[in-house]
């Protein structure tokens, strides 16, 4: 048993601690934008593809007290890196400095890089190349304060990723925002999910992988661990055929709406991309005349912000969204996510429930309204 670090957003520690939880995985502690936990290699590998809330599975090797530059650079070099790499292989590193010892995260990865490159220079009079695409190794180092972790990562490429998208318009959500939307609200596929304004399609996409049991990952071709010396490639496939085998069908309605065709169109070519386009139907109406299926049901909604996206009238525009869901969709719970926090107390419904979350650079507002 290993112990690892799932890596999130903000707000999402509790649906990430809960999908952990269900996958097997053992000493669960919900940290900072992270969740600790306990496995074997089997739940590292279906961490990577199985997660839905995750950004990155990092497999911590070693902790240490760094007091200056010369401890932090002294305590990398005395890890046995051929351990976990040849010299013929590329390195990245990605660095977190928060504190008074190390205040810029760029010089914390150039010491670090540094000190592993000197010990194969050492030995083999030979060192290691650095790559940013598709490094043999990416290594994690944080710093907080005196204490520093240096951790492997197991994904590589960010698991927010998922390959599907293949058309965008402005302001997309991510990937793993989305999955943790759609779990926040609790939506487990048991009823209809709309989002009527559906921009690049992401969280139907997300609310249909999940009502279908489809693995997050199952159109990624490689992660992290595919390239360490100990890849177990039959424990691998093994595992990825089980978590396909899963994929079921989904018997409600997914709909997925947007005034603006250009919308409608990128949400259409991503879900062909996700083989998700007979589980999610794309409706030209809009939002005030779009019919809702019988409740009851969830309503997802990522409406401009007038940040990135301007509107006119902020202040109307969030009122006549209250005034829809009124008149339009009792029986329904609907979830809005927005960083107008003045924009949403015109909707006008007390909120049943409020979480902070990230978008992007953006503190938001996510909360629920139950439309009796």
């Amino acid at each position: 048993m290993q112990p690892y670090l799932a890596k999130t957003l903000a707000g999402l520690e509790p649906v990430l601690a809960a999908e952990l939880l269900a996958m097997g995985a053992t000493e669960i502690r919900p940290l900072k934008r992270a969740v600790s936990f306990t496995g074997d290699l089997s739940l590292l590998y279906r961490a990577n593809y199985e997660l839905r809330s995750a950004l990155r599975i990092l497999v911590p090797i070693h902790s240490f007290s760094a007091y200056n530059e010369r401890d932090l650079y002294e305590a990398v070099r005395e890890i046995n890196w051929a351990v976990y790499m040849d010299v013929g292989d590329t390195l990245a590193v990605d660095a977190i400095a928060q504190g008074e010892v190390f205040r810029h995260s760029q010089y914390l990865g150039l010491l670090t890089k540094d000190a592993i490159v000197d010990q194969f220079r050492d030995r083999y009079n030979r060192r290691p190349n650095v790559s940013t695409i598709g490094p043999s190794l990416r290594i994690n180092v944080h710093v907080q304060g005196t204490h520093a972790d240096i951790s492997l990562d197991a994904s590589g490429d960010s698991l927010h990723r998922r390959n599907y998208r293949r058309d965008t318009v402005e302001a997309p959500l991510n990937e793993v925002l989305a999955a943790g939307m759609v779990l926040l609200s609790g939506w487990n596929g048991q009823g209809p999910f709309v989002d009527p304004m559906c921009g690049s399609g992401t969280l139907p996409i997300e609310a249909a992988m999940h009502a279908t049991n489809t693995p997050p990952q199952i159109k990624r071709e490689s992660f992290g661990f595919f390239k360490w010396p100990d890849f177990d490639q039959k424990l691998w496939k093994t595992l990825k055929s089980e978590a396909d085998a899963k994929i079921q069908p989904f018997e409600f309605q997914i709909l997925a709406g947007d005034k603006d065709p250009r919308a409608r169109n990128a949400t259409a070519l991503n879900l062909m991309s996700a083989g998700l386009e007979t589980v999610v139907r794309v409706e030209k109406t809009p939002f005030e005349k779009l019919e809702a299926p019988e409740p009851p049901g969830t309503l997802l909604m990522n409406p401009p912000y007038d940040e990135r996206l301007k509107i006119e009238d902020t202040v109307a525009f969030y009122k006549n969204i209250g005034d829809i869901l009124k008149k339009r969709w009792p029986g329904w719970s609907a979830w809005i996510i927005s960083s107008n926090r003045d924009a949403l107390k015109h909707i006008g419904l007390r909120a049943a429930q409020r979480i902070p979350l990230i978008n992007g650079a953006l503190e938001c507002s996510y909360q629920k309204f139950e439309m009796y």
